[in-house]
């Protein structure tokens, strides 16, 4: 039964009405206004369809390009949209019309339509790759001249990435964030762009992407908007097309002739990606927000929560960065297509700044700190895979790669114990090796064609680097090695300084504001407003520093992770963790870049302040490393770094306050640590006397403080007393005598040195109490004599405090090993010591050094005495043969009989041992006597010939010998004495040891006949000497330690 009803439109008419839609266009002319304002008539498009002999206007898939070329082409009103919006939109509406085909009953008509729309969509994304790469080849073109010159806008497709890969901010890029802020992309646009063409036709469209994404994280600090770009980038490089163009882009690795390091972090298109960082840069580079100023300005006023969330907010924005940069790289990687391009960038990056790692950084050649840091964390997130606790895949990296590696220039670097010409000459030898085997083993083919032949060698051993290959695990370590020595271990050193650099501006604020209170004037407030603003930029450099680097205490951990690999490593070059080291170091562990060792060591002291920071982290290969070449010049020459060892063992050592059992355990349960730590200690205290710097003389005190307490720690440690014994019974007259040798010069040096610092203070003291003549002085001069008090108080303070540790040392050591004390080249020296450290304390002089807060100098005059005394008492109860009272009272320069009693009157109002007072009492009274032996016996020889006198201290020889170089016949004990400090013939510098020396019998027979003939005619004769002793002046009262 028929019913009235719509007409039903055909097919045909039902596809116009769709594509009219998608296209906002129209073929036929309406009085009516359009629906949208964005509609466009086509009249010229109508006209010569009309003319082609069409019978209706009715868009088809088959003029769908037809219209839509004419529509981008044509000009139309300022209402119409530009090319790629509109485009887009075509993609958008397209979807939309997709979705409502979906309800069409009739299946035929539904799929009809499905195919025009997913026409409409390729072609819309088609014409947009089209529009991109060639922005002038239709009309109405993002891209205004301005001024007479079009400059290139930022890709209209970067903001649909954004939108793809997560929202953000994009006020960054060039003011377009306001009109482009709500744009999404359609579902699947990006997806259909990026697939099923021709890579030529992308690649100019993505290199364009990646020089606009460069350009807005250029300049921006980790609290800018970095993560929209960051995504985008790591949205890119997951598409195949994409990562082939991003190294393939020409500043992927920018080259010219005036690149450098700094050049390549602003021009390369992941160098800005990496340059974003919380710590500071040089003010040509400086990134904004300024995270110091932000972050950390006027941190002493801040509130503790305060500044704990700001490290917190830096810490994670960093790891954010972290990631994503680990990604885009990770990816890149894990393509055999573009693997070698970044193994070629990260190398190139890291030759190009080398110079990072020298004392003084350009900034305007080198790369920021903020660049080697994160790109730290990225190569040690690349580590993980292979720094399992087992460690199981070391195996895999070649040593050879420092020589033959054709990446890094490593070879050029400071090695462990190779000098740069053995380094070289062992490479050489080693490719000729290499080049012959190569020769004798193809010898038949060889024979065949003498032109190969006669250029074999030669080729091997040019193309040795150029031909070798290695894995990656190889690769990235050596890069790790080398970005984290130029990176994280630097920036580490920056903050050191940085500390340092506030300690002495304090001191120095300190010391301008005491002198304006005695005399202000403009030009102290000047100095002190100026001291003070640097002040505040050193503190926030630091904060940023710690916000970045020490309070990530997973970045930490990667990197002594790594560093746990490398100490491994290196000692599985020698065969393992075994003591002793082979005689011969390896070639390869000779020529291995030093700073894997130094940087190892640094870090480990760094975390071991950083609380919590080793928790977790295996410490016992570390331990291990260190007792076996902290004592090994020949296989670590630098004697600096063998000293860092020791200061990594003295953070870890436990203290009086406690520590954590697992330090303590790596001491006193440690089986290497138990048999040579002592050991190895006393050697390395004998060998940083000579370090061959210009300023070793007082470099080796500073060595010298950290291992006297770990010294005097493992002393309390019974198995290593024993051990201590040991060595001393052993090395008797080795390394053991050198070490107690040592001790000795240097607590007199110090002692001597601080005494008359403390004479110096007392006088300005003197001069600044006295205030009439003070003012009358020129501001300058008082200034000078300011700043000279206060440091020569720091002065005193340390010294006196490495004083006071060396004494303590011979205290405690003297109480149960003596006999290399009472040895014939060394008896003499320790007296000579504890007389002169005895008339210090208690002889006429003592008053002159009285201070009204000697413990602000760590000067401690009473229990100084008590040690001393109880030196002197504990080598006279190891005194088997009597020779300790001669060699004291021999000591022409400080003994005095009276000081014994002097010294005794003081303990007694110390309340010292009423026995040790005793015994050092009974000490005084045999020294006495053998002066007076002494002088009898000086008296009864009467006048010694010159030839049987010592040439160095004009005494009689007892056991002449003669120097093998330079001929001369000295005293044995003198000599030995004197090789102790320094092996060179001290009259023509010729090397000499003790085993060189040459007993001189006859010379010796001849002084024991003359010797014995004066003292027959001195008992015969019945003299009596007593007139020629001298009588010594009692020590008053007032002389005395109050």
């Amino acid at each position: 039964m028929a019913t009235t009803s719509k007409p039903q439109r055909s097919p045909a008419e039902i596809e116009d009405i769709i594509l009219r839609k998608i296209f906002y266009v129209t073929l036929t002319e309406s009085t009516a206004p359009p629906p949208d304002p964005r509609v466009v008539y086509l009249e010229m498009t109508a006209a010569e369809i009309l003319s082609e002999g069409k019978d209706d206007l009715l868009l088809s898939r088959d003029l769908m390009e037809r219209v839509l070329i004419d529509r981008l082409s044509g000009d139309f009103s300022s209402s119409a949209e530009p090319p790629f919006p509109y485009l887009v939109g075509c993609y958008r509406r397209a979807c939309d019309e997709s979705k409502k085909i979906q309800s069409m009953k009739d299946k035929s008509l539904r799929s009809e339509m499905e195919i025009a729309t997913r026409e409409a969509k390729k072609l819309a994304v088609s014409y947009c790759r089209i529009h991109l790469a060639n922005p002038d080849m239709f009309g109405g073109s993002e891209d205004k001249p301005s001024g007479g010159l079009k400059k290139r806008s930022v890709s209209p497709l970067l903001p649909l990435i954004f939108s793809e890969v997560g929202s953000g901010s994009l006020d960054m890029f060039g003011g377009s964030g306001s009109s482009s802020g709500g744009v999404q992309s359609p579902p699947g646009f990006l997806d259909e762009f990026f697939r099923d063409s021709d890579f030529d036709n992308l690649d100019v469209i993505l290199k364009e992407l990646y020089e606009d994404l460069r350009s807005t994280v250029i300049n921006v600090s980790v609290l800018g908007d970095f993560q929209p770009p960051l995504r985008a980038l790591k949205y890119l490089v997951s598409l195949p097309v994409g990562a082939k163009s991003l190294v393939s882009h020409e500043w992927w690795v920018p080259r010219g002739a005036y690149m450098n390091g700094r050049a390549m972090e602003l021009t390369s298109i992941l160098g800005p990606f990496f340059h974003i960082s919380a710590l500071p840069d040089n003010t040509l580079f400086k990134s904004q927000p300024d995270v110091g100023q932000q972050c950390f300005s006027q941190a002493s006023e801040r509130r503790p929560a305060d500044l704990l969330s700001s490290f917190s907010t830096i810490k994670n924005f960093m790891n954010i960065l972290y990631s994503g940069l680990h990604d885009v790289v990770m990816i890149l990687l894990k393509s055999t297509d573009t693997r070698e391009c970044v193994l070629q960038f990260l190398a190139e990056v890291i030759n190009a700044n080398a110079s990072r790692g020298h004392m003084q950084v350009d900034p305007v050649s080198c790369a920021s700190s903020g660049m080697f840091c994160n790109l730290s964390a990225v190569m040690l997130r690349l580590c993980e895979p292979f720094l399992d606790p087992h460690l199981t895949k070391r195996d895999k990296i070649d040593p050879r790669y420092v020589f033959y590696g054709h990446r890094l220039k490593l070879s050029d670097l400071t090695a462990l114990h190779a000098s740069s010409e053995e380094v070289s000459e062992w490479i050489d030898k080693d490719n000729t090796e290499k080049a012959n085997d190569a020769r004798n083993g193809n010898e038949s083919r060889l024979l065949q064609s003498k032109e190969a032949t006669s250029s074999s060698s030669n080729s091997s051993v040019q193309n040795a680097k150029s031909t070798t290959k290695y894995n990656f695990i190889c690769e990235c370590f050596f890069m790790t090695a080398r970005v984290l020595n130029l990176g994280l271990l630097k920036a580490l050193s920056d903050f050191k300084h940085l500390a340092q650099d506030i300690s002495r501006g304090e001191d120095n604020l300190a010391t301008l504001k005491a002198m304006r209170d005695q005399s202000p004037s403009p030009q102290l407030e000047l100095d002190i407003t100026r001291m003070e603003k640097e002040l505040e930029l050193y503190s926030q450099e630091k904060l940023c520093h710690e916000a970045q680097i020490l309070r990530d205490g997973d970045f930490i951990q990667r990197a002594l992770s790594f560093y746990r690999l490398v100490v491994v490593w290196l000692v599985g070059l020698v065969g393992g963790f075994k003591m002793p080291l082979p005689s011969t170091c390896p070639m390869e562990i000779s020529c291995m870049p030093e700073h894997f060792v130094e940087d190892a060591m640094e870090l480990l002291i760094f975390a071991s302040r950083i609380p919590k920071a080793l928790d977790g982290v295996q410490l016992d290969d570390f331990m291990n490393f260190i007792i076996m070449f902290m004592a090994s010049p020949e296989y670590v020459r630098n004697p600096y770094l063998r000293a860092k060892m020791v200061e990594v063992l003295n953070c870890w050592m436990p203290r009086s306050s406690g520590s954590s059992s697992a330090t303590s355990t790596l001491f006193e349960g440690h089986q290497l640590s138990l048999e040579y730590l002592v050991r190895n200690l006393l050697k390395l205290y004998v060998d940083i006397e000579f370090t061959g710097s210009h300023t070793q003389f007082y470099d080796k005190f500073n060595i010298r403080h950290n291992i006297a307490e770990l010294l005097e720690y493992l002393w309390q440690v019974h198995s290593h007393r024993n051990a201590w014994r040991r060595i001393a019974k052993e090395e008797e007259k080795g390394v053991y005598l050198n070490f107690l040798n040592f001790l000795v010069n240097d607590s007199i040096y110090l002692l001597d040195e601080s005494l008359n610092k403390i004479l110096e203070i007392k006088q300005i003291e003197a001069e600044m109490s006295n205030t009439e003549e003070w003012e009358q002085r020129p501001a300058q001069e008082r200034q000078d004599r300011t700043r000279l008090f206060h440091s020569q108080e720091n002065i005193v303070r340390i010294d006196m405090k490495l004083a006071n540790e060396d004494v303590t040392m011979l205290a405690f050591t003297s109480e149960e090993i003596t006999a290399p004390f009472l040895l014939p080249e060394m008896v003499e020296r320790v007296a000579n010591m504890l007389n002169y450290f005895l008339l210090q304390l208690v002889g006429p002089q003592r008053k002159s050094l009285s201070l009204k807060d000697p413990e602000k100098y760590e000067f401690r005059p009473r229990q100084l005495l008590k040690q001393i005394v109880r030196i002197y008492v504990n080598l006279a109860r190891g005194d088997s043969e009597n020779i300790f009272p001669g060699a004291i009272s021999s000591d022409g320069r400080s003994y005095n009989e009276q000081l014994f009693d002097a010294g005794a009157d003081v303990l007694r109002k110390i309340c010292e041992d009423g026995r040790i007072i005793q015994e050092f009492m009974e000490l005084g009274t045999k020294a006495k006597a053998a002066a007076s032996e002494a002088l009898d016996a000086e008296a009864a020889l009467g006048e010694i010939p010159e030839e049987f006198l010592d040439p160095i201290q004009y005494t009689l020889m007892r056991d002449p010998v003669i120097l093998p170089s330079s001929k001369t016949t000295v005293d044995r004990a003198i000599i030995q004495r004197h090789l102790l400090s320094d092996n060179h013939d001290p009259f023509n510098r010729a090397h000499l040891t003790s085993d060189m020396l040459i007993p001189d019998v006859e010379l010796k027979a001849r002084i024991d006949e003359f010797v014995r003939s004066h003292q027959s005619k001195k008992r015969a004769s019945g003299e009596d000497g007593s007139s020629n002793k001298e009588r010594i002046q009692t020590t008053s009262s007032d002389m005395l330690i109050d």
